[in-house]
């Protein structure tokens, strides 16, 4: 069968310095358009049926940079809609609400241009993606399907299309200009690597890595292996 491969956009200045990034549409940052770039030969090798896109520039940038053509946007692979905490740090929330955890806690409203999402309309959304790709993925011979969109969103579509409730993208930690694959074992989606970098200087990002906002160690994240975390193991 096909396999579903995942890229994570490159980053970007909020990416960076952790706020928030959800309708914004900023770009690339010249590391991420190094890290983009840079992913040209994880993706080269494999064949490929369909390129689906966020329409978000960073996203779009992205595939063009990684070498990724006939690429068709998707606005339902557009980032999480934070509301009001968009551009707002983990840090900066948690001034005021210690415990906030973005997974158990969510967003509050914010303007009419992005009035936040539940967890359960992101996952509605990853629910719709993985049904229009379904006949693809099901195809023996057909090559790859490739979404290039945004950390947290792409976190939720995992834990979907593994069978789990959209909380469960807690577990996925997932870095910037990464490449991961679900594939299948005995006719069930599995994963097959996560997170996996380019082989290039530019191919691993440090603390702006963290898709929602607290600075981390590069280091206490998995690197081209299987492996999910728990709460700590995500941005908090």
């Amino acid at each position: 069968m096909s396999e579903l491969l995942l890229v994570r956009h490159g980053e970007t200045e909020w990416s960076r310095s952790g706020r928030h990034t959800g309708l914004t549409d900023l770009p690339l940052t010249e590391v991420g358009e190094g890290q983009a770039t840079a992913l040209r030969p994880l993706l080269a090798e494999r064949t490929v049926s369909l390129v689906l896109a966020s329409p978000l520039g960073r996203a779009v940038r992205t595939a063009e940079l990684a070498g990724l053509t006939g690429v068709r946007t998707d606005p339902d692979l557009r980032e999480w809609d934070y509301g009001g905490y968009e551009g707002v740090t983990t840090a900066e929330i948690q001034r005021t609400r210690p415990d906030w955890y973005l997974w158990d806690d969510g967003v509050v409203p914010g303007p009419a241009e992005h009035p936040g999402e539940t967890l359960d309309e992101v996952g509605a959304r990853a629910d719709r993606v993985l049904a229009r790709i379904a006949p693809r993925l099901r195809s023996a011979d057909g090559g790859d399907v490739v979404l290039v969109a945004h950390g947290h969103f792409l976190r939720v579509l995992t834990a979907r299309r593994l069978g789990l409730p959209p909380a469960a993208g807690a577990l996925f930690r997932l870095d910037t200009a990464t490449v991961s694959r679900i594939g299948t074992e005995h006719g069930r989606p599995a994963l097959v690597a996560w997170n996996t970098p380019s082989a290039g200087p530019s191919g691993r990002g440090a603390s702006d890595a963290i898709p929602d906002g607290a600075p981390e160690s590069a280091s206490e994240g998995s690197s081209g292996r299987v492996g999910t975390g728990a709460r700590a193991a995500s941005a908090r």
